[in-house]
């Protein structure tokens, strides 16, 4: 389809979307929404993208949240449907097989730090701010923010957050565990795509079972992640990769990984 509030690029193997509503900084609105879960459904048909990375465009924000002029003309049933959507479409970011990073250049508030904390990691420019200021308007976070922060950063950080509507900057995010770096703007970018090429080299098959391993065990004991775990590690030994990866090691080399498994 044709994009319009969304730039989709894909470059050796590794997929960009940048949100692309500056004027409205980036908000997220219901055609952007609809225009990533399309962009979502070709990068889960093409097996040559290993990995994805987020932005926004332009230096001032990543995504400012929802588009509260679209917002305040919902009434109750409307909310909830437009909750739904947006937890539904940022919630395949973690059920995609590839690792997702989001490279945060800006504002990163509401259904923005949502975005983020579907993505696997987060990497944010040194002017980056974080927040969920919902209930400034006297609503919540929709869009799975109650859920995946309290996991991220514990749940009393994350209430102070959802409870006073305050922003947090990305040096301060990072110390709290929120994000994994913080770079300068000018080579926020580059250090993110330098992270994807390292990832995108590593076999498709581990990284599929890595990601699935690590999120399906958050939601269990441990015992029952452990068996998670040795279930992902059988599927890894079934593949081609595998074999591959044992060879170069034997021989000295680096692995080149096809990412299919061995029938």
């Amino acid at each position: 389809m044709a994009y319009q509030n969304i730039i989709f690029e894909v470059t050796e193997g590794i997929a960009t979307i940048i949100f692309n509503r500056p004027k409205a900084l980036n908000a997220l609105n219901g055609r952007l929404l609809d225009e990533l879960s399309a962009a979502l459904d070709d990068i889960e048909t093409d097996e040559a993208i290993r990995v994805l990375v987020l932005t926004g465009a332009g230096e001032k924000s990543f995504v400012a949240g929802a588009d509260i002029a679209e917002l305040a003309t919902f009434n109750t049933l409307q909310g909830k449907m437009f909750s739904r959507k947006g937890q539904l479409i940022i919630g395949r970011l973690l059920e995609l097989a590839i690792p997702v990073i989001a490279a945060v250049n800006g504002f990163a508030l509401g259904g923005g730090i949502e975005m983020a904390l579907a993505c696997d990691f987060i990497y944010a420019s040194e002017n980056a701010m974080f927040g969920l200021p919902e209930i400034s308007l006297g609503i919540i976070p929709g869009f799975g923010g109650t859920q995946r922060l309290p996991r991220l950063i514990g749940s009393n950080r994350a209430k102070e957050m959802i409870f006073t509507g305050n922003m947090i900057p990305a040096q301060e995010a990072e110390t709290i565990g929120l994000v994994n770096r913080v770079l300068p703007q000018a080579s926020l970018m580059e250090a993110t795509l330098e992270t994807a090429r390292a990832i995108a080299a590593r076999g498709k098959v581990s990284l599929r079972a890595a990601k699935q391993a690590v999120n399906n065990g958050l939601n269990v004991d441990l015992a029952s992640g452990c068996k998670i775990e040795a279930d992902a590690f059988a599927i890894c030994m079934a593949s081609e990769d595998s074999k591959e990866g044992s060879r170069a090691f034997l021989e000295k080399r680096k692995p080149q990984f096809k990412g299919a498994l061995k029938e």
